[in-house]
Formats: C-alpha cells, sequence, structure tokens
C-alpha cells in the first residue's frame, strides 16, 4: 500500500548553503514543501558531483519535486569541489568526502523544515557512498535506496574485474578530469573565476592514483560496505539493471542486510522510471513507500514485499541496442540467488554435457578478441550493448550443449571451474555464457575475465608457473536470463577481451585442460509473479536545445598496418537552461587502437569538450588523456586547458609512468 495524502505546494531553493566545520560551503538545490517551517518533513539526500546546475537536471527534474510535493525536503548536494560547491576532490570516496556527508546529514535533521530523519538516495557515485556512509551509521540516517552500485569497490567497479585492469579505468578517469575542472556558474558564485583557478590547479588526474593500487589492498577495502555488512543499520533498497555493469551487488545486498530488498530490471544506468530498454516500473512509488515506512513510521508493506524482485529476459536476437526486452517479474520472498540449485555441465571433446573427460585445448585469440563486448557500463543511450558474439567466438575456444528440449531460465552467477597451464608467467582468460539460435547467431547472456595472477587471492597475486596444470575458479556477473526452447547453451572462453580489459604484456596461450559450468536453473516462470505499478514523474526540464544530441561507435582496421581502432564519440547537445538561462554542452570522444599480434600496441586515449555560457562570459575547458604500456610499465599522459571567451587562460600537462604489478 501507499500514502494517500494531498500534494502539497513545494519551493525550489538553487543554492542552498551547507558550510561545513573546516569553511567549505556546499551548494545544495532543495525542493521542499511551502508549510515545511509549520510541519517538519523528512529529508532524502542525493550527495555527488555531477554538477546540480547543468549535469543532472535533467533527472533532477523528474524525481525531486515529485517527493518533494509528497511530504519531503529533497537536497541535491554538489560535494566538495564541484559544481557550484566550494573546495578540491582530492579522489573518489575519499574519508573526506564521506565525512562531508555526515556532517550534511547532521545540518540537515537539525534544521526547523526536517522532522529529523534522512534518506540517502543515489545512483551509480550516489548509489556508493549512500552505502558507504550508512556504514559510518550517523544516527538520523534511517534508510537508502542506492541505484546501481557495489559492495567491494576492487570486484565490481570500474577500475578492475576479476583482477583485469579495465578500460574505464582510463575512460571514467577521463570524465573525472573534465566533470571536475569545470567553473562554478557565475550568476551563483561572485568569487567563481577564482574558484575555477583553484580547482583548474589541484584537480587530479585520477587514472594515476588508481593505477598504483592494481591489487586489492588497503585503499580498495576502504568504502568497500562488504568488509563490514554489520556496519549499516539504514534500511537498504538495491536496485540495478542487466544492461548496467554493477548488477552484482543488489542480490549480496539482499542476501546480507537484514530488512534488505533488491530490484533488478533490464535496464542501462539509469533511474527505473526513466530507464532503458523498457519496461519501466514505478520506481518512484516503490521509493516513495520505503521513504514513508522508514523515515515517517507508515506501514506501507514493504517488509512484507518479496526480498527479490527480478526481470527475467527472455532470449533474443543480439543487438547493439534494444528499446524493450520482452520477459516477465519474478520474486522470490526469501532470499536472492544463493538459493538456487545449481546444474553442473563439463567442458568435453562433446561439447558442453553432462558427461565429463579429458580435454587438451589451447586458446591463443588474437588481441582485438572482445570486439563485441559492448560498453562496459552502458549509460549514454548510443550502441552500447553486445553485438552478435560469432566474430569473438571464431577466435575463442567455444563448448556447445545440444539443443534445450525445454524453456531453461538461468538466475543468478553460473560459476566456471577451470584446470589451465599458460605459457607464459602473466596471462587472462575471458569467458562469455552464450545463446546460440538455430541460425548461429549468439547472444552474450553473462560473462567474466580473470587475471590468472589473481586466480587465489586477489591481495596477494602470483603469476602462474608455466607449464603446470593449475585449477582456477571465476563468478560470471549474476543474470536473468531465458534460454529458449531449441537453443544451445556455449561457453567461449579466449585470452583476450579488448577493448574491456587492457591485455596481458605478452600473447599467451592458455590451454584448457579440464573445465565445469555450474548453472542456476530456477523454477520456469509461467507468468509475472510480480507488478509494479507503471512509472509516474515530475515535469521535464524545461530548455531549449541548441544542438542536438549524438551518440556514434565505428570500428575500423587499418589495412596497411592492421591495427583496429574502435572510435567512440558521444555529443551529449547544448542546451539552455529555460528557468536560470545558464548554457552548457558537452562532447566526449574515446579510441581504442591495437593490433591483433601485439598486446603492446594497445592505447586509449579520450578527450572531452566542455562548454558553459552566462550571459557574456564563455567558457571552454578541454580536456585530454592517453596510455599505453611497455612489458613492464603503463604510460599516461595528460592535458587540461581552460579558456575564457576564447583566451587560454590556464593549461597544465600531466605524465607519468606506473609500474605493472602483476598486470
Amino acid at each position: 500500500m501507499t500514502t494517500d495524502t494531498p500534494l502539497r505546494d513545494i519551493e525550489d531553493l538553487p543554492d542552498y548553503g551547507i558550510t561545513l566545520s573546516d569553511g567549505c560551503r556546499l551548494s545544495a538545490r532543495v525542493w521542499r514543501p511551502l508549510d515545511a517551517d509549520q510541519h517538519p518533513v523528512p529529508v532524502i539526500l542525493e550527495y555527488l558531483p555531477y554538477r546540480k546546475r547543468d549535469g543532472t537536471c535533467d533527472r533532477d527534474a523528474l524525481t525531486h519535486p515529485w517527493f518533494a510535493a509528497r511530504g519531503y525536503a529533497c537536497v541535491r548536494v554538489d560535494i566538495r569541489g564541484n559544481g557550484d560547491s566550494e573546495g578540491i576532490m582530492e579522489d573518489e570516496y575519499t574519508p573526506q568526502e564521506l565525512a562531508d556527508a555526515v556532517e550534511v546529514i547532521a545540518h540537515l535533521s537539525q534544521q526547523p523544515w526536517c522532522s529529523g530523519a534522512v534518506g540517502m538516495m543515489g545512483i551509480s557515485w550516489g548509489g556508493f557512498n549512500g552505502l558507504q556512509v550508512a556504514s559510518l551509521a550517523p544516527e538520523p540516517l534511517k534508510a537508502v535506496i542506492t541505484l546501481c552500485s557495489t559492495v567491494d569497490r576492487f570486484a565490481d567497479d570500474i577500475h578492475y574485474k576479476g583482477g583485469c585492469l579495465l578500460n574505464e579505468n582510463l575512460g571514467w578517469g577521463a570524465t573525472m578530469w573534465s566533470f571536475s575542472s569545470r567553473a562554478p556558474d557565475p550568476a551563483l558564485r561572485e568569487n567563481w573565476r577564482d574558484l575555477w583557478l583553484q580547482r583548474l590547479e589541484n584537480e587530479p588526474f585520477l587514472p594515476s592514483v588508481w593505477l598504483r593500487h592494481q591489487r586489492r589492498d588497503a585503499y580498495w577495502q576502504h568504502g568497500s560496505v562488504i568488509e563490514n555488512y554489520g556496519a549499516i543499520k539504514a534500511k537498504v533498497l538495491a536496485i540495478g539493471g542487466w544492461g548496467d555493469a554493477y548488477k552484482n551487488a543488489v542480490p549480496q545486498l539482499v542476501q546480507a542486510l537484514p530488512g534488505a530488498k533488491g530490484i533488478v530490471g533490464p535496464w542501462v544506468h539509469k533511474y527505473p522510471h526513466f530507464a532503458v530498454p523498457e519496461p519501466r516500473i514505478g520506481f518512484l512509488q516503490e521509493a516513495l513507500r520505503w521513504w514513508d515506512q522508514w523515515l515517517k513510521g507508515i506501514d506501507t508493506g514493504v517488509a512484507d514485499d518479496p526480498d527479490y524482485r527480478a526481470y527475467l529476459m527472455d532470449g533474443v536476437p543480439p543487438a547493439r541496442w534494444y528499446t524493450e526486452r520482452p520477459g516477465r517479474w519474478v520474486a522470490e520472498q526469501d532470499g536472492a540467488v544463493q538459493h538456487i540449485a545449481h546444474h553442473t555441465l563439463y567442458l568435453s571433446k562433446h561439447g558442453l554435457s553432462d558427461g565429463r573427460g579429458p580435454i587438451s585445448v589451447p586458446v591463443a585469440s588474437p588481441q582485438d578478441c572482445g570486439a563485441e563486448a559492448g560498453e562496459y557500463c552502458a549509460i549514454w543511450l548510443g550502441p552500447e550493448m553486445p553485438g552478435d558474439q560469432r566474430g569473438d567466438d571464431a577466435v575463442s575456444a567455444c563448448f556447445d550443449t545440444e539443443p534445450a528440449d525445454r524453456d531453461t531460465d538461468i538466475f543468478g552467477a553460473p560459476k566456471v571451474r577451470l584446470t589451465v597451464s599458460t605459457d607464459q608467467p602473466q596471462a587472462q582468460i575471458a569467458v562469455r555464457l552464450c545463446d546460440v539460435a538455430p541460425d548461429g547467431a549468439s547472444t552474450r547472456i553473462t560473462y567474466g575475465v580473470l587475471n590468472l595472477s589473481h586466480r587465489e587471492d586477489a591481495a596477494q597475486p602470483a603469476t602462474m608457473p608455466p607449464g603446470a596444470p593449475m585449477p582456477v575458479e571465476l563468478w560470471l556477473d549474476t543474470t536473468a536470463y531465458r534460454l529458449p526452447k531449441g537453443h544451445r547453451l556455449r561457453i567461449a572462453i579466449s585470452t583476450s577481451y579488448w577493448p574491456l580489459v587492457w591485455p596481458s604484456p605478452t600473447a599467451t596461450t592458455v590451454t584448457l585442460k579440464a573445465g565445469s559450468l555450474h548453472l542456476p536453473v530456477r523454477r520456469t516462470a509461467k507468468r509475472d509473479e510480480y507488478e509494479f505499478p507503471p512509472p509516474e514523474a515530475a515535469a521535464p526540464w524545461q530548455n531549449e536545445t541548441l544542438r542536438e544530441g549524438t551518440n556514434s561507435r565505428v570500428r575500423e582496421v587499418d589495412l596497411k598496418t592492421g591495427v583496429v581502432t574502435l572510435r567512440i564519440e558521444d555529443d551529449f547537445g547544448k542546451h539552455r537552461d529555460l528557468d536560470h538561462g545558464l548554457i552548457a554542452g558537452s562532447v566526449a570522444r574515446e579510441t581504442w587502437a591495437i593490433h591483433p599480434q601485439d598486446p603492446l600496441s594497445a592505447r586509449g586515449t579520450c578527450h572531452w569538450t566542455d562548454e558553459l555560457q552566462r550571459d557574456d562570459i564563455r567558457l571552454r575547458t578541454e580536456t585530454s588523456c592517453e596510455m599505453w604500456s611497455d612489458a613492464t610499465h603503463f604510460h599516461l599522459t595528460a592535458r587540461l586547458e581552460a579558456y575564457e571567451n576564447d583566451t587560454l587562460i590556464y593549461e597544465r600537462t600531466h605524465s607519468d609512468s606506473v609500474k605493472r604489478d602483476h598486470m
């Protein structure tokens, strides 16, 4: 049930100041009922660096006013060093960032318009720090809604996966190099130029920081709530999407936290009331039930909801983009996926079957294997999904089942056990689970990667002894997928997965000696087992489009050199805010190049152009970076340029080399 109370008139405060104990002023946008001073309300806090004034305003408009009209004060804070807030951001999820959040919560809870209860909500960065702040247990924080986040910063963020270096480490580092070097809105800060120059001078190039931690050390343990789930006292609703990078945390949180609930839909990295692929859900109504229960003490029935609600996707032909995924909602009343029985299949000379047998299968994939992997984290709404896997399958070791004699609902995290030997001390493997249709089309269901030096311990890696058979185990990402009757299941194993992960320093042959797939198979769902309300939202952001956004992905082969290059361009358009008049626009570009026979030819480059215009003030930043490697080191360069009315007012170049550590 939900509460049914009259909607309240609200006000919008664009620059509410919160001054921290060290004197740093954070800027917040606040939506709250007009009568909150007379009738105090709980606070919903969203706390992140992505610029409330010109970054997240589109999604903020759909979300925060909706809650405010229903009796909440929604507070959207730019964290230190970003947007219209003062200070410098030194890294992600620092003790300073989390301590600031605790101060913000204390401040808000003590305001006369606040009832004293606070909830945190956020997607991605905001979802991460919601969990991390909850682990500090500030007394006013009663509930958290975390979307597209993780419990383990080393295992499941944008830096490393299975001990392999993700290229997103450079790509998202370039994004933050861009976001955090942009100026405040001159209309809000008289000293905007001084604040901007301070940022430009002190903004860190974070890929250099992250590359200095190539094993799961104390740096990654900080902020990984898996280290101490018991510290979290707030009630947690965790939400994810099958098209997103962060899908494993939802069942993990459901299993670990008393009273936690989880929802996973077919979506990419977006809020579920406007996400794609469809179907969308009434996320705001679901969130309101959560807030009303835990912030207002109203019995909305959320405690009786199924612990885990997931969208079971039908097997469909592979596509770089889906507007809709057919399927159905299924529900687990108690627990998430850990209780789902696993069916074991073996890698053998007959393929993937119930019968085990010795094998000796060498795998030596070209370095551009992985071309159909899609984006690590689909977010910009371009052609980012995994494509037809047949090209990658052709240069991998593949093991197929016989055609399925019935629909099979795969539900959970498949586990793969292998015995392998290598001809080099440093090697990696990628394992894909695919749905092979009768016409041969291969759809990636889920996948995992493993740096073989991390086979036993991500904190203490050890190279492979060449020629010696070694047992390894890896979990593939959690999924919910129906393999249709008549389709085959395929395990595809390769020794490279570019451009998702950086290659090992030498071309490697991995020989498969034995293997098994442990497949979580749920009872076949006959129909929807849960029904969500349709999506609602507040009025959309009012803006004038000055340049339409576009997305492009182009893969090309240089027929002279043999180098294969993926070129990505995401033009986010240019818009004028019709409320306050600020003009903003951005374009992001990436290239990922490699020669199929040379892992040391790998090279990634990123370049962002960002524009900000307020009346006759025109500001622009150009941020770029590049990464390559040799056998012993990673090499990085980065450059930042800032322009005021087309005059270069600041420039800085960063260069770095970082030793490879079992990478």
